[in-house]
């Protein structure tokens, strides 16, 4: 949830942040200490195809402390755990660390087609059980949220689109939580 997705301006913004933003603060009581923020940071030097990408997206070539890489202020005010990458999808040793096995995964945040779609497989790939809160994500566009949805719904039961309502009805309560945030592509 950070500024590159809210701000307006950004070649970066998610017109529907907003919604996600209120799916997000929704669903951060029901897991406190298990909330796991991501922020997606530009390399220091890319490599390989990440040259042309930011080439396309130069702005983004800015160092980690940049404005546009923080959390925006409602959630660096309750961020605990925070992990940066410099890829897409954050699933990996450290974010691995933070769901103790046979646990379910929750993601949400932006960008639907992005980040947390590149997470969401990465996760099921390793076993983990994804849950996706659809109200608490939001994509480069409609478009692009939506078809995000519908192709992490094909790998059910490993990747599960839901929402915040039913999760905090408790009918998908997971043991385990993380939130996403993206870039996009």
């Amino acid at each position: 949830m950070q500024h590159v997705f809210a701000d307006p301006a950004s070649p970066w913004a998610a017109p529907r942040y907003a919604e996600a933003a209120a799916g997000v603060r929704r669903l951060l009581p029901a897991f406190a200490d298990r909330v796991t923020f991501t922020r997606f940071l530009a390399p220091a030097e890319p490599t390989g195809a990440w040259r042309a990408y930011y080439a396309r997206w130069a702005f983004a070539r800015q160092p980690p402390d940049a404005p546009l890489w923080r959390l925006t202020d409602e959630f660096a005010a309750v961020a605990r755990d925070v992990l940066d990458a410099s890829a897409f999808g954050k699933w990996g040793p450290p974010l691995a660390e933070r769901v103790v096995p046979g646990q379910r995964l929750v993601l949400a945040g932006v960008s639907t087609d992005c980040c947390v779609l590149s997470t969401a497989l990465a996760a099921a790939d390793a076993g983990v059980e994804v849950l996706v809160a659809a109200d608490a994500c939001a994509g480069a566009d409609d478009a692009s949220h939506a078809r995000a949805l519908e192709v992490m719904d094909l790998y059910r039961p490993l990747v599960r689109v839901t929402d915040v309502a039913e999760l905090l009805a408790g009918a998908d309560r997971p043991t385990g939580c993380a939130g996403d945030r993206r870039p996009r592509s």
